[in-house]
């Protein structure tokens, strides 16, 4: 049976929100979304978490989140700052943005040589979610992956979200095209900012990715050529979901769609997080989870 790792990025601010959205507590006993995350991914037969984290809240993190489990699955840390660049690079002297969920992933790579799934540190994805990349890798999988949901599982209640529409042939995913403000009108229809209709059975990505370790090379490649075009810019992003096109326009790679019928749920605005208490109550209450994790 192959180890599969879960590669949490939990760095960033959550700037819509107002705070460090990775600490906050949604669950009965003070538990993050991080912690639903780690148990699903426990139960679903991972052997290994990194997070990805900013050094200056470690202790933060390890004592709100990580200490609770330490001894019930391998954790590892990784640590992400602007100035960790490849050879010859410099970070311009009045940025502060992080470069991006691939400059993320990428910072990973020493602690990583095993299929790994890449996820947001602030979404909840639900069990089958683990349960399929897991069942995927084991049975032999090489391919990238991706678990897309339906959108009208992922949207906000409290305003219009981007999501990464999936073109996909035959269970394999052709692209990803990110469209903004997505959200249901006054008669109930799914639109987006451009006028787009959608049937809200489309699948999405939510960025629960499933890898190969050789994408680090593709990353560190990538990289390298974005900030030759971009790295003076102080708010460029460097993100995987172009990496992943790329890699699918010039056949490097094919990505397996693995679709669930889960519903997504994460923390885009300060009015989701009751939502997102509601939800976890009630799947207590269904018996998915206890009423204490850990």
């Amino acid at each position: 049976m192959k180890n599969v790792t879960l590669l949490i990025m939990a760095a960033g601010m959550g700037s819509r929100y107002g705070g460090l959205k990775q600490l906050d507590s949604v669950g009965p006993n003070g538990e993050t979304i991080i912690d639903y995350s780690v148990f699903d991914a426990i139960r679903a037969g991972f052997t290994k978490v990194v997070f990805i984290i900013r050094r200056d809240f470690e202790q933060d993190f390890k004592e709100k989140i990580t200490n609770k489990y330490k001894n019930k699955i391998q954790i590892e840390f990784a640590f992400q700052d602007i100035h960790d660049l490849p050879d010859g690079y410099i970070c311009p002297e009045r940025r502060l943005k992080p470069w991006g969920t691939g400059h993320a992933i990428l910072i990973a790579r020493k602690f990583i040589n095993e299929p790994f799934v890449a996820i947001n540190g602030d979404d909840f994805y639900g069990l089958d979610a683990y349960k399929k990349v897991v069942n995927y890798y084991t049975k032999g999988g090489a391919n990238f992956s991706i678990v897309a949901y339906k959108l009208k599982n992922t949207l906000s209640r409290f305003g219009g979200v981007s999501r990464g529409v999936c073109d996909t042939n035959d269970k394999i995913l052709s692209s990803v095209t990110e469209t903004h403000n997505i959200q249901k009108n006054k008669n109930n229809e799914i639109i987006s900012e451009l006028g787009t209709t959608f049937s809200g059975d489309e699948p999405v990505s939510m960025n629960y990715w499933g890898f190969m370790p050789e994408l680090f090379e593709y990353l560190l490649n990538s990289f390298k050529s974005f900030l030759d075009l971009n790295g003076q810019e102080l708010k460029s992003e460097f993100l995987i979901p172009s990496v992943i096109n790329e890699l699918i326009e010039e056949g490097k790679e094919k990505v397996q769609v693995l679709e669930t019928e889960s519903s997504w749920f994460g923390v885009t605005f300060k009015e989701d997080k009751s939502l997102v208490v509601s939800n976890i109550n009630e799947l207590i209450k269904k018996g998915v989870y206890p009423h204490k994790l850990f």
